[in-house]
């Protein structure tokens, strides 16, 4: 068992709730966006600042909780999403084909980040491949996001509520595998 996917493990783990709250937030989020597919892009500037916001601020504490030496891994991916929540917030005023490109590397840094935790957790938890899904999702999501620049902002709004909805469901369902074998844990 190698030290550092024993202390990644050790941190999902324990911060399982963190997980759950980010999959809880990321559907909140994308369901939202579907039911107010009129929404203005200055409000969808805000609504994705938030979201980021929130996302990045969670996975840094799950880093924060971790006594791990490796531990930023995880925290790099939340600092992703606090700076393009940051730079969300001060540039309010932001087109759409620059609001994809902040979006597109948002999701593919965070991918990267997951897919890398998943790689070195893998022998430690159940579900490890939900992880690399969730990924993998969120580096197909920034690729498409960079390809088809010329995307409506309604299509644009669609395509970001179906990516949180899919990425949340996901992380819910870590969540719950990771709490799961915390309490085996406990109980042996």
């Amino acid at each position: 068992m190698n030290i550092v996917e024993n202390q990644l493990a050790s941190i999902l783990s324990r911060s399982w709730w963190a997980l759950l709250l980010r999959g809880l937030v990321a559907i909140a989020f994308g369901v939202l966006t579907w039911m107010q597919p009129g929404i203005s892009l200055a409000t969808l500037v805000l609504l994705f600042g938030a979201y980021a916001m929130a996302d990045g601020i969670l996975a840094v504490c799950t880093a924060i909780a971790g006594e791990a030496e490796h531990r930023w891994v995880l925290l790099l991916g939340g600092l992703i999403g606090i700076g393009v929540g940051l730079l969300t917030f001060t540039h309010p005023g932001i087109t759409a084909l620059a609001i994809q490109f902040y979006i597109a590397v948002w999701a593919i840094g965070t991918g990267v980040i997951e897919i890398v935790v998943a790689i070195r957790v893998r022998k430690e938890i159940q579900g490890e491949w939900l992880l690399v899904i969730g990924g993998l999702a969120s580096i197909l999501f920034g690729i498409l996001l960079m390809a088809r620049p010329e995307a409506g902002a309604l299509s644009l709004l669609w395509l970001i509520a179906t990516y949180a909805v899919v990425f949340g469901i996901i992380l819910v369902i870590l969540a719950l595998r990771v709490k799961g074998f915390v309490d085996r844990l406990k109980q042996a």
